[in-house]
């Protein structure tokens, strides 16, 4: 791990302030559902959500299903394509029934949450709704705003807690900004 901790520049998000934006964002979403008799589902977006989803589901009253999408819309480069590509879809005969709320690691220009709220209600969905650990407004190429919030941030390349680069760092306990000779 030291070899890891020595590509990140600084620490952005602590794990403890992590932990208290679980918990608050956990306290809203029960709040929010706790009147509606529907299925509330947590739709992971592949990889980087993964840990995010995982801590969220535990600190959630509520029953709550998991289900995953993968999509894509970043090129080779670290540049997205502004191409929304579904690889991995969810199917579910009772999608008519579900609250989904889509839950994110990242949002930067908001193309690809725009797509898959859009994408969902066509589907059928009862509601979709948004959540997102991360947020870089600066970065917005559409008219998008998530429901929940975990922290906004500045334009930087970061990692940890499920976010990556090049595969690594995705393990980091807390979100922390690369270096710029790791990924330059």
């Amino acid at each position: 791990m030291a070899i890891i901790n020595d590509d990140i520049d600084r620490v952005l998000v602590s794990e403890q302030k992590i932990d208290g934006i679980v918990r608050r964002i956990a306290a809203e979403i029960d709040d929010d559902y706790k009147d509606d008799g529907a299925k509330l589902v947590l739709l992971g977006i592949l990889k980087g959500s993964v840990v995010f989803m995982g801590e969220l589901m535990k600190r959630i009253t509520l029953p709550v299903e998991i289900d995953f999408m993968k999509v894509s819309s970043y090129g080779k480069n670290t540049k997205t394509s502004g191409r929304v590509n579904i690889i991995l879809d969810i199917h579910r005969a009772d999608l008519s029934d579900c609250n989904i709320l889509i839950v994110e690691d990242i949002i930067d220009s908001g193309r690809t949450l725009s797509y898959l709220t859009e994408y969902l209600k066509l589907k059928g969905a009862k509601s979709v709704r948004t959540c997102t650990l991360l947020d870089k407004p600066e970065r917005r190429e559409v008219d998008f705003e998530p429901n929940y919030v975990g922290e906004k941030i500045p334009d930087e390349f970061v990692v940890g807690y499920g976010l990556d680069y090049d595969e690594k760092y995705r393990a980091l306990p807390y979100i922390g900004i690369l270096k710029k000779s790791v990924y330059e």
